[in-house]
């Protein structure tokens, strides 16, 4: 069949990219949502029955949802400019509307910072992506899944599964900011715990994931911690990528 240049900005495409990023992202286990910015290339080859084969490249941007939130990528706030990680997919995507099928054939995406002369010749005192490795970071994360933990009504105590974000701003002091995995352990929230990373993580299809952002200001007088959490349970109702695919 004859391979067609359709406009970036017509219907068929915008819902193939739509769809396509969908897939990706229900596709992938690490890292965040990605958001699409725009679409760069589009070209459609009609199929000889119905439906046609659309080969995408997408310029995309993360956004603030981690991909374990199975949220969709039009429901994700995307980052501000000096924090963003952009990058490009290309997709193969079967697109069949009478059928209501749309199957993700392969994709690839390369993704990359926005590099540090950039945000800081733009703006010298915004936080800037770090190690997450770092001590200092480590250490923001425990002090802020402690408050988490002092604060939440789960049954269990959560731990630190790896930090995922990290960054450095001199406000009165120097401040961390992290976003970082937990998962549920099996020290209950009834017991006296003085040391969470010796709590042994409960079973991978009964444990508990969350995603959580926290901050720790240190000035000379006092510290200041913040701390926010969104748990997700492993019986979440199917997504919709998980629905379309149980239909096809």
């Amino acid at each position: 069949a004859a391979l067609l240049s359709p406009r970036c900005d017509d219907a068929a495409v915008e819902e193939a990219a739509d769809l396509a990023l969908r897939q990706i992202n229900a596709d992938r286990e690490e890292g965040y949502v990605l958001s699409l910015y725009r679409v760069v290339s589009a070209r459609e080859q009609p199929q000889e029955i119905t439906g046609s084969v659309f080969y995408l490249i997408l310029d995309v941007v993360d956004t603030e949802c981690h991909v374990l939130s199975k949220k969709l990528w039009k429901d994700c706030n995307t980052r501000p400019a000096h924090s963003t990680v952009y990058g490009q997919c290309k997709a193969i995507i079967y697109i069949n509307q009478a059928r209501n099928i749309a199957h993700l054939n392969t994709y690839e995406c390369t993704l990359q910072p926005v590099p540090r002369r950039y945000i800081w010749s733009v703006c010298p005192d915004c936080p800037v992506d770090d190690s997450p490795t770092k001590p200092e970071y480590l250490e923001t994360a425990a002090r802020s899944l402690a408050k988490f933990n002092e604060e939440s009504e789960e049954t269990h105590y959560f731990s630190v599964l790896n930090v995922t974000r990290a960054s450095m701003q001199w406000v009165i002091g120097p401040a961390y900011f992290v976003e970082f995995l937990i998962q549920e352990t099996s020290c209950s929230e009834s017991d006296t715990v003085a040391d969470i990373s010796m709590c042994e993580p409960l079973p991978p299809e009964v444990a508990k994931i969350g995603f959580c952002k926290g901050s720790l200001l240190k000035s000379h007088v006092q510290q200041f911690v913040t701390t926010s959490c969104e748990i997700y349970n492993h019986q979440d109702p199917a997504t919709e990528e998980e629905n379309q695919e149980a239909n096809q």
